[in-house]
């Protein structure tokens, strides 16, 4: 008889793929709107010289909430929508490499391990241009300008849908650095989001497979991955937010060396420079991953082909 303990992996020939993407953009979609604020306030942490601005994540969100109100926590996420390609992208080269890896290893973390970071480099390449974009726009505040360029005009009033800041800023980006300026950051990138990826899904499994020995046979696996994903992506994000301090200045200041860039911070700031904004991105990634993991693990049982639903203990 099989042990309900043992959390089963549902594969990509599983599942019903045009129930996956339907769900799937749906899901994404909230999942951005409801944590992009953090990730606004984790890019301005990051940028800022010491605390020249903000003295914390909840420093920071009171500060503009009071400046510019709510859309100021939402600036730029028009243009970060288009990232919903990239995340298609993402979760389809992350389930069609483990079938492929399958053929080799049937190891789950050799699986997770070269799929969540070719699934990443994938991702990155899609997302960079749009998170370039995006990253400059969160920077426009009232007074004092954070990044390299400033959009012209007033920014009361423009709300989330800007699209004469975000033309603004494309048109600066392409005068100061040509089509290569969309890609700047894109090896720092790279060197972030690969091995958080390939980290990120090894861990999340770990940490399943030793909640399930752990709990009773009656708790629901959903649970226990509900669990497992903010441990995992916190374990995660405390391994690779150095190389992202360093790549959020490399995209916003243009900066055009990591190498230079991180001896900068360290000149500047010392070692805890590097670990700036990690918790907003922790606090960004907790309910993010709790939603994701549960939204991703139900959207593929929803998914799951019919004849297979009867055969799953959830």
């Amino acid at each position: 008889m099989e042990d309900k303990r043992n959390i089963q992996i549902i594969e990509w020939e599983h599942l019903d793929k045009k129930k996956f993407y339907v769900f799937g953009v749906a899901m994404t979609m909230m999942i951005r709107v409801s944590v992009y604020p953090f990730t606004l306030i984790r890019t301005r942490l990051q940028v800022q010289k010491g605390k020249s601005l903000y003295h914390g994540t909840f420093d920071a969100f009171i500060k503009i909430l009071r400046a510019d109100g709510v859309t100021g926590l939402y600036r730029g996420f028009l243009v970060n929508t288009f990232t919903l390609i990239s995340g298609q992208c993402y979760v389809t080269t992350y389930e069609l490499t483990r079938k492929f890896v399958a053929d080799y290893s049937q190891s789950n973390t050799v699986k997770s391990l070269v799929a969540g970071g070719s699934a990443s480099l994938v991702a990155q390449s899609i997302t960079v241009p749009i998170d370039v974009v995006s990253q400059h726009l969160m920077m426009q505040r009232k007074g004092e300008k954070m990044g390299r360029f400033q959009v012209h005009g007033n920014l009361e009033g423009q709300g989330i849908v800007a699209f004469g800041q975000t033309k603004d800023i494309i048109r600066q980006i392409l005068r100061a650095d040509g089509l290569r300026g969309f890609y700047r950051g894109y090896v720092a990138s790279l060197l972030t989001y690969i091995p958080n990826s390939a980290v990120w899904w090894p861990f999340y499994h770990f940490y399943a497979e030793q909640l399930s020995h752990l709990c009773p046979k009656e708790c629901p696996h959903i649970i226990l991955q509900a669990i497992s994903g903010p441990l995992a992506a916190a374990t995660a994000s405390i391994l690779t937010n150095p190389m992202d301090v360093i790549r959020t200045r490399v995209q916003v200041e243009g900066k055009s060396s990591i190498i230079l860039t991180f001896r900068q911070l360290m000149a500047e700031e010392g070692p805890w420079g590097l670990m700036k904004g990690l918790s907003a991105r922790i606090i960004s990634a907790t309910p993010s991953t709790i939603v994701i993991v549960v939204g991703y693990e139900s959207l593929k049982k929803l998914s799951l082909r019919p004849e297979l639903v009867d055969s799953r203990h959830w």
